[in-house]
């Protein structure tokens, strides 16, 4: 009796903390996109959407965004072949297309539905998956703070610029944060504070399972037996261009952001890639709030970026649903490879 009465608290402390991962990041993202847009005029924005804004070239930024995943799913089929796990090219992109639309509803877990699907589709080690997927984060991260690097030094001179031509300083800018601006800040520091905590936690959980630390260390090991490293170079490098073309494309769907130039969207580019590391769906909220905060200091006035980053936002998360749907119809009408049959018997 006793022993319940232990476990039975136990059991529910977990349910409520896979129900906290799930609500927590809505709540988030859903209290800074209020804090944003209240008071907005809805009626002005859905104007703007069916009337004012060219949707020629969001339409011609879909196929960058595509491209981005079917990169990596290509990628990631060359990560696993060092380790004897040979994956058809359109199973491992659809477990992409699948993992992103997974991750709008529990933001993460996306990295581990794609390693699943390998695992059900292709009898694919789901521990050597796992292990390839860390490589991939230390490749991107690594591009990413390279690219950074290089786009922020340069950038410097544009930010002196503007400071020089209006006149404005690091105290006005600071002066123009509302109440508003500076609790979504804090909310966003605590976030990520949170996130490495909970990162922290799992990976000490992981560290006591010697099956899943050895498939993780193997796939890192990976790396260095890439049977052609300079497609897998371009890979890397490839996903994060057309990620910035997809973005970038939209610039020239609004009068108020064409002319901003490719300074303004490569600044602007590195900033939102920082503000997604809290967890919200797809980095709703803190993306709306670093590209808005850009476009501002660029000159826009501050209702149109508003409509800006709403509008980007949603159609590409709808992107990344169509694509997620598109896979699970796929995946459902694609035999398993015949070693998983047998396994299965």
């Amino acid at each position: 009796m006793q022993k319940k009465l232990f476990i039975v608290p136990l059991h529910a402390m977990k349910i409520m903390q896979t129900i906290a991962k799930v609500i927590l990041p809505f709540i988030l993202g859903g209290a800074i996109l209020y804090w944003m847009y209240r008071g907005e005029d809805w009626q002005r924005i859905m104007d703007m959407m069916l009337h004012e804004m060219n949707w020629t070239w969001m339409l011609l930024s879909f196929p960058f965004g595509i491209l981005a995943q079917v990169f990596r799913g290509w990628r990631w089929q060359q990560t696993l072949e060092p380790l004897g796990e040979k994956t058809r090219s359109s199973v491992a992109v659809n477990a992409i297309f699948l993992s992103y639309a997974v991750s709008l509803i529990i933001p993460r877990v996306g990295e581990f539905t794609r390693c699943g699907v390998l695992n059900k589709w292709e009898g694919t080690s789901f521990p050597k998956a796992l292990g390839t997927v860390v490589t991939e984060r230390a490749v991107d991260t690594l591009i990413v703070m390279l690219y950074s690097g290089i786009i922020l030094l340069f950038g410097m001179s544009t930010f002196g610029t503007f400071f020089e031509k209006t006149g404005t300083s690091f105290e006005n800018i600071l002066s123009r944060f509302s109440l508003t601006g500076w609790v979504v800040t804090a909310i966003c520091a605590a976030a990520v504070m949170l996130l490495l905590h909970l990162l922290l936690r799992h990976l000490s959980i992981y560290n006591k399972v010697k099956m899943t630390l050895h498939g993780i260390w193997e796939g890192v090991l990976s790396l260095k037996d890439v049977k052609n490293l300079p497609l897998y170079l371009f890979f890397s490098i490839g996903i994060w261009v057309m990620y910035f073309l997809h973005y970038y494309l939209t610039f020239f769907c609004f009068d108020f952001t064409a002319d901003l130039g490719l300074g303004c969207a490569l600044i602007s580019f590195v900033v939102a890639n920082f503000a997604v590391i809290v967890p919200t769906p797809n980095g709703a909220g803190p993306w709306h709030f670093a590209i808005k905060t850009m476009l501002i200091l660029y000159g826009v006035a501050d209702h149109q970026a508003l409509i800006f980053v709403l509008i980007v936002h949603t159609v590409q998360t709808m992107l990344v649903i169509l694509l997620g749907m598109y896979a699970w119809a796929r995946l459902s009408f694609t035999k398993r490879q015949k070693n998983v049959v047998l396994k299965t018997q």
